[in-house]
């Protein structure tokens, strides 16, 4: 079949939008009055975020004694929490850099959401182990700096240690690769606001943006490094994260399955999340033309890919098991499925294994009822993943006498609500103050035709792709 023959591929924008019309349509929903509906959903957030609040509070003057931990079951609520918000982190690093370096463009609708949520997520994932030390007042000592108290210094060997410095690391690089990208759109909204703070604030943010040839090529340069910096972290930071398990000697902990597994598993949350997010924010945004149903449908793949991996992970785990001869660990891959906590692991193999498998129809896959309950679905399934691998590995040990049962209290469930509260109410507050998709790379990515009145240069885009209005003259209209 010859080229003029092939189908045509689905535009990554519709409606047939000029430059200032996805301008426009981008910026208009942070520049008019908040909606009742997005009132509700702050309100209900800030409500859970102070309820958190007020629990994390009650900890540090009372003790991690208003847990449910015993001696036997060590971790609990609070590490689970901890890996589940550090995993949806990821999908907003993977989108960002990973799909840019392998030049997708569908990404750019969905980018920049997926990138402030990974803020946010570790944020929320960074409150569980301060709280965890017991003296979070003390948190300073994890850091490696010259001090008084001899050679009283933090265990360098500890993965639990690799955890502070690979966190912090991700959060700074994750925070600059965002706010790199940030700097068009900021210019974009510093030109359409009136004199006032935003303008003010937009202007020192933007950091004298004029979109000209030679910004745009370094600002490109410097995107493109950020993003190969970046991408290593995807894999190394959950690597890490998993070794706080790996390198024990607890049966259902001590296996070289868990960096690759636990990886998989953090993108596979991570995207369940950004479609989460996506499908509300597309919703009562208006921004149907942006995020299309080609989005959808392939994050909703990448999402199926990585179901795949995880499930095919469950079932090494339980060949190894087997396979080993280990009485021990044999003993507790077989609590996990049938022990007093069985309902949380087929919890998690239903809605991690088996629902997702639903995503190979192309039918479920541009429903977006359907992509929402999975979305919603896989993120309960990836909660209660990391729920099993911790309390079931921990709560039936190697002597029976030393056998403990564990509950969560009102103050650890209360925490965990805090913690989306956080989540949420930065979500919220984000789009208010920033554009909520990419507008610069929108418009480098859309294709867009030759129109003359796609041609003039608008005062309100003066933060556009290359090739589209700020360096015309360079490149046709559309090549980014």
């Amino acid at each position: 079949m010859s080229d003029a023959d092939a189908p045509l591929r689905p535009p990554l924008i519709t409606g047939d939008k000029s430059l200032s019309d996805i301008t426009r349509d981008i910026c208009v929903p942070m520049e008019r009055k908040p909606t009742g509906l997005w009132w509700a959903a702050f309100l209900v957030s800030a409500a859970a975020l102070t309820v958190g609040v007020a629990a994390v509070w009650y900890q540090l003057v009372t003790g991690i004694g208003t847990w449910g931990l015993n001696r036997t079951v060590g971790w609990g609520f609070d590490i689970t929490n901890f890996v589940f918000w550090v995993g949806i982190g990821h999908a907003g690093t993977l989108i960002s850099a990973v799909l840019f370096l392998f030049r997708q463009k569908w990404r750019t609708a969905v980018n920049r959401s997926a990138e402030a949520m990974t803020l946010f997520a570790v944020m929320c994932a960074g409150i569980f182990p301060l709280i965890h030390m017991g003296r979070t007042w003390l948190a300073y000592w994890t850091l490696p700096y010259p001090n008084t108290r001899g050679p009283l210094w933090v265990n360098f060997r500890s993965p639990l240690l690799w955890d502070v410095f690979a966190i912090s690391t991700y959060l700074l690089i994750s925070a600059v690769f965002w706010y790199v990208g940030l700097i068009p759109d900021l210019a974009t909204v510093r030109d359409r606001s009136q004199p006032g703070l935003r303008r003010r604030v937009t202007s020192i943010l933007s950091l004298g943006w004029d979109g000209s040839a030679r910004t745009w090529h370094r600002y490109e340069t410097v995107y493109m490094l950020l993003a190969g910096l970046a991408t290593p972290l995807v894999f190394s930071v959950h690597t890490i994260v998993s070794m706080d398990f790996a390198t024990s000697v607890i049966p259902g902990w001590h296996t070289t399955i868990f960096p690759p597994y636990f990886v998989a598993g953090a993108i596979f949350s991570g995207l369940a999340m950004v479609l989460t997010l996506m499908l509300i924010a597309r919703r009562v945004m208006h921004l149907e033309d942006y995020v299309t149903l080609t989005h959808i449908e392939r994050m909703s793949l990448l999402m199926l890919s990585m179901g795949c991996i995880v499930g095919f992970a469950y079932g090494t785990e339980f060949f190894m098991a087997a396979y080993s001869g280990n009485p021990y660990e044999q003993f507790v891959f077989k609590n996990r499925a049938l022990g007093p906590l069985s309902g949380a692991y087929w919890t998690m193999v239903t809605c991690n294994v088996v629902v997702p498998q639903l995503l190979w129809f192309r039918s479920v896959r541009r429903s977006l009822p359907l992509v929402f309950m999975i979305a919603i679905l896989v993120n309960v399934g990836m909660w209660f993943e990391r729920f099993v691998i911790i309390v079931t590995s921990l709560h039936r040990d190697f002597l029976p006498s030393s056998w403990a049962h564990y509950i969560p209290t009102s103050i650890e469930i209360a925490t965990f609500v805090g913690s989306f509260g956080l989540f949420f109410t930065c979500f919220l507050i984000f789009c208010r103050i920033a554009p909520a998709i990419a507008i610069a790379e929108v418009k480098g990515a859309a294709g867009l035709k030759k129109r003359p009145a796609m041609r003039r240069v608008d005062a309100q885009s003066s933060a556009v792709a290359p090739g589209t209005v700020a360096a015309e003259t360079a490149k046709p209209a559309g090549v980014s």
